[in-house]
């Protein structure tokens, strides 16, 4: 099964450390309409990936399409949980969503000490939750699971 997170950094210590050793992913997606687009900051981004790693840099419409390809040994990194909506929304099947990071910004209240949450964030994680996706709040896979003790 693919595993899905987001955080706003998408790409750095934690995912290429402890997430993809974790889920074993052979495939890192980063499912991103802005990145997919700055072939720039793709180079720069893919020199801390691991060589047995192959990272791919898709917009949210391509997500579907590219995981097809890719299969189970799939790691999706979003930036937004708009972004994670619009992805379930288009016919990606998530069962699971991790929630690593999100910072603090005006207008944001502090959900967890690694996430602060908008309104619109609130609304997509919720509307996420009510359709049987499983809301993981963790920043490294050695952290508890929580996720229906979490109040949005």
């Amino acid at each position: 099964m693919a595993c899905f997170r987001i955080d706003n950094r998408l790409v750095h210590g934690q995912v290429i450390e402890a997430w993809l050793p974790y889920t074993d992913a052979r495939h890192l997606i980063v499912a991103n309409d802005d990145l997919a687009e700055n072939i720039f900051c793709q180079q720069i981004i893919s020199l801390a990936v691991p060589q047995r790693v192959t990272i791919h840099f898709v917009p949210l419409s391509q997500l579907a399409e590219t995981l097809s390809r890719c299969g189970d040994k799939s790691f999706v990194l979003f930036a937004s949980c708009q972004d994670a909506y619009t992805a379930y929304q288009n016919g990606v099947a998530m069962p699971e969503l991790n929630i690593g990071n999100l910072h603090y910004a005006e207008g944001k209240r502090q959900l967890l000490p690694h996430v602060a949450v908008s309104a619109e964030d609130t609304a997509a994680l919720c509307a996420l939750r009510a359709a049987d996706v499983l809301l993981d709040f963790r920043c490294v896979p050695t952290e508890t699971v929580r996720g229906l003790d979490v109040q949005l």
